[in-house]
């Protein structure tokens, strides 16, 4: 059983040190059983992380690069493994890919979500030079208490979820995966999760004042492509982190009746559940919102595990990634893991004493992004390497928050070197960003050319099944 949700910061559980978002279940959860304290995204937008989790693979290895390159299930990933040897695979709720039609390995979709008109985002394809995305001004506009079409999705994905657990519970040989959007914007929490929350007890997100920031090249770039922020103030800003946190707290009780489902089915001493989400989100930071960045709000994802019979509780610190999760799948199913697969089973991972020593990887090449992005965590060390601009480093034990680029002191250039060869043997950096950018050039020219997708406009979110996406 594996249940993911969209946006939601590694950063953004109480249990992982925020100061005010709660989600009481999910800490439960984690100290009852397995949690990984530092996992991370292998890209920070749906479209390329969710074809990582499904393929085992790296963006740059399946060339989904953004959200207009969806997964079509090539190349053959978990689902395509199991469903061949006869297990059941069904999917509940968002999957992003780029179409129902298309063979990605479910033996079902359940109220499936793929991209718009089998296309998706075509804006985000646009680079050299980065659009304008005016839709951006949505983000502050969609914020408040109340139903959304999101969340009205989400409560039907669950309560498909709880259906589906309960009818098959007699069952062998099935795997789940409920995919819910939440805490996705639009930012529109319901009251019952927002009245958890009180306005005056919710600081400003860091860096939000523009006086306070010395934005990297690539930031200020990224910055000038979503201008989100320049409809926010204060008082918006606290009001849209509310409704984050109300989010969250709304996805932390959808995973509480999953996992009370399955227990009163009778199958917590023998069903694995994973809990995770494609990647993070800014939540402010910087004056930043939505995704789209290496940083540890938009790069870190939550990862909890229980696994009856093969691990205890216990948190585990070696880093991890969305792309360990197909080889997990395989493993608790039995069956054998390709070598080609970049990740390890968390089930090994888990099972061994902490390898502090181990590299993650995430990659973006997508809307905002004036060149390719890469980041490798090991150790305390982060290093973020942007094509054609200088890098940066952070000692994310002396700075959680990556307030210090200490790659601009020169007292760490063997760290940088170390890392960028680290960074090398897993990608040619400059060489995948070329490949990208002549992805996405022909996908503009299939579509009529730059020009034509930029008069046509951004949608924002992929909305949910029966909306209609609306162009600006």
């Amino acid at each position: 059983m594996i249940v993911m949700s969209d946006e939601h910061s590694g950063l953004a559980l109480s249990s992982g040190g925020h100061p005010w978002i709660k989600t009481p279940f999910m800490d439960d959860f984690g100290a009852n059983n397995t949690k990984f304290a530092s996992a991370y995204t292998n890209s920070p937008i749906c479209i390329p992380a969710r074809a990582s989790f499904t393929t085992g693979l790296y963006a740059h290895e399946s060339r989904n690069w953004d959200n207009a390159l969806p997964y079509n299930g090539t190349p053959k990933g978990w689902t395509h493994a199991l469903r061949d040897h006869g297990i059941d695979v069904t999917s509940i709720g968002k999957l992003h890919y780029r179409s129902e039609t298309e063979d990605t390995g479910f033996t079902r979709q359940i109220l499936p979500m793929h991209v718009v008109n089998g296309v998706g985002d075509l804006l985000g394809a646009v680079r050299d030079p980065l659009p304008v995305r005016h839709k951006s001004r949505s983000m502050a506009d969609e914020v408040g208490i109340g139903e959304s079409n999101y969340t009205r999705y989400d409560r039907n994905i669950a309560a498909a979820s709880i259906d589906w657990i309960k009818d098959h519970s007699d069952q062998d040989n099935w795997v789940l995966f409920s995919s819910f959007v939440a805490p996705h914007f639009p930012l529109i929490a319901p009251e019952q999760f927002a009245s958890l929350y009180h306005l005056e007890d919710i600081p400003l997100p860091k860096l939000s004042r523009a006086a306070d920031r010395h934005d990297h090249p690539w930031i200020d770039s990224l910055r000038k492509c979503f201008i989100h922020d320049q409809f926010f103030d204060d008082q918006r800003r606290r009001e849209a982190l509310l409704s984050y946190g109300a989010l969250c707290s709304f996805m932390d009780d959808h995973f509480r009746q999953i996992c009370h489902t399955i227990e009163t089915c009778g199958l917590a001493d023998e069903a694995l559940v994973i809990y995770t989400s494609d990647h993070g989100d800014n939540m402010g930071s910087r004056g930043l919102w939505g995704k789209s960045t290496l940083y540890e709000e938009a790069a870190r994802i939550p990862m909890l595990m229980r696994a009856p019979g093969s691990t205890s509780p216990k948190v585990v610190n070696t880093h991890v990634s969305l792309v360990d999760v197909a080889p997990t799948i395989l493993e608790w199913m039995g069956l054998p893991i390709p070598a080609s697969l970049p990740g390890k089973s968390l089930l090994s991972v888990a099972s061994q004493p902490d390898d502090l020593d181990r590299a993650v990887f995430s990659e973006y090449h997508a809307a905002g992004a004036e060149t390719g992005a890469y980041m490798v965590r090991q150790g305390k060390w982060k290093l973020i390497y942007y094509v054609k601009m200088e890098p940066e480093l952070f000692d994310l034990d002396n700075d959680p928050e990556e307030l210090n680029n200490l790659a601009q002191d020169g007292n760490h250039d063997n760290i940088v070197a170390r890392l960028t060869m680290e960074l090398k043997g897993i990608v040619d950096p400059e060489a995948q960003d070329a490949i990208a950018k002549a992805d996405q050039r022909a996908l503009l020219d299939e579509h009529g050319g730059r020009e034509a997708v930029i008069a046509r406009g951004g949608f924002g979110a992929t909305p949910a099944p029966g909306a209609k996406a609306q162009f600006r």
